[in-house]
């Protein structure tokens, strides 16, 4: 009797609604994937086997499947929103268990955890004491604002400080005609300065003199801190086409100056290396002048790169890796539990979580300060309620029909 079908049509048109309205309801939460029914017909068997005039018995919702489209890309003002182009689910902690979601809207919470709404704990890759990414087992990402310690200008790490310069060819011998003096611009040809940094992250200007020589292509070379009595340094020499003829690096001695502030003294800022100096017959002046120290800095921002690498911005003009976000991905994400707020966990269907670093083994990049939008399609779907509407009010008909035909059938006398 056609009861059964018309019924079964019905249920499975309600549940088809019920998923459309969840889609249209959902279109505005961020990380939301919409989902599709699909149908199967329903016949009835028996222990022998169907038979060739087999009558259907309906229709039945088979399944319910999550489409993980890409969403569009919002830009926001928080730099820990969070988004993901392409592959992947942002990896969740909460009280060591592990969810997934596409919902990248975070915050730092009073203990300093990038955490979402629900308090739940984004997981990364940690740095080591230098700055550098840890790629082993994902730990909860918890970011530190302890500011950095200074670093010396003649510190290892430091490296030598660079300058590159041109001295003017057709300047005239002052070494001869002058003693030289730092307060008397007449006494030198040329001077430049740069800031660097003692041991406690004070910063003082280091001032270089050159002065031309009768000998062809030689300058004296002299160096004094915060104005202090002036240091003579190894001879500065060019061969006849301009180039660098003397030894680049040129070394202050490590006694040469005395510091009151309370740093190691006597002290030296280190090597000065002059590699890539020029001696031509146009303008003196400085290409490059640089140096690897400098004072204490507190943390000033954060910043997430495509490669999910967080970065520390700190006052100083110093910047530090604080951490890295993995992405998951599965080989069937269709499988995943759906356990709402925007996560899944895992299952046996969708297999086991491939962790790994944004940007590789398929999975997708990161933006930072900016979300992904539900992938609800509003127009898809109010045409998909128009369709399910008339399949329910063609279910309810051929209810109403076969009432008819035994009211006829019962009237019959």
């Amino acid at each position: 009797m056609s009861f059964q079908q018309g019924l079964s049509g019905l249920n499975a048109s309600s549940q088809s609604l019920d998923v459309i309205g969840n889609n249209i309801a959902n279109a505005g939460t961020v990380g939301f994937k919409s989902a599709n029914p699909h149908f199967a017909d329903v016949y009835a068997a028996s222990l022998s086997g169907g038979g060739a005039s087999q009558v259907g018995i309906g229709a039945t919702v088979s399944a319910v499947q999550q489409q993980f489209t890409q969403g569009n890309i919002t830009t926001t003002n928080n730099p820990l929103d969070i988004s993901i182009n392409g592959g992947g689910f942002f990896r969740i902690s909460t009280n060591n268990a592990i969810t997934f979601s596409r919902n990248g809207q975070f915050h730092l919470n009073n203990a300093g955890y990038i955490v979402n709404d629900k308090e739940q704990r984004l997981t990364g890759y940690p740095v080591d004491t230098s700055g550098n990414v840890v790629a082993s087992t994902p730990v909860e990402l918890q970011l530190s604002s302890a500011a950095i310690a200074p670093r010396a200008t003649n510190d290892t790490l430091s490296g030598n400080m660079t300058a590159v310069i041109n001295l003017d060819s057709r300047e005239a011998d002052l070494a001869t005609s002058t003693t030289f003096d730092p307060t008397n611009p007449l006494t030198y040809n040329f001077s430049t300065g740069m800031s660097v940094y003692d041991t406690l992250g004070v910063a003082h200007t280091l001032t270089t003199y050159f002065v031309k020589t009768a000998t062809a292509g030689t300058w004296e070379n002299y160096v004094t801190l915060d104005g202090a009595t002036p240091t003579a340094l190894a001879n500065v020499t060019f061969s006849s086409s301009g180039a660098l003829s003397s030894t680049a690096a040129v070394v202050i001695p490590a006694t040469t100056f005395t510091l009151t502030t309370g740093a190691t003294t006597p002290w030296s800022p280190g090597t000065i290396n002059f590699s890539g100096s020029t001696q031509y017959g146009t303008d003196s002046g400085v290409t490059e002048l640089t140096q690897g120290g400098y004072t204490s800095g507190s943390l000033a921002g954060i910043s997430v790169g495509s490669d999910g690498v967080i970065q520390g911005r700190y006052t100083n003009g110093q910047s530090r890796n604080l951490g890295q976000v993995v992405l998951a991905n599965f080989t069937a994400p269709t499988g995943l539990v759906n356990l709402g707020n925007n996560q899944w966990a895992e299952s046996s269907v969708s297999g086991p979580a491939l962790v790994g670093s944004p940007g590789s083994s398929g999975l997708g990049v990161l933006n930072s300060s900016s979300i992904e939008e539900s992938n609800v399609d509003l127009t898809a779907q109010l045409v998909a309620m128009i369709t399910q509407q008339r399949n329910y009010q063609a279910s309810a008909q051929t209810i109403k029909t076969q009432d008819q035909v035994l009211q006829t059938l019962v009237n019959l006398r």
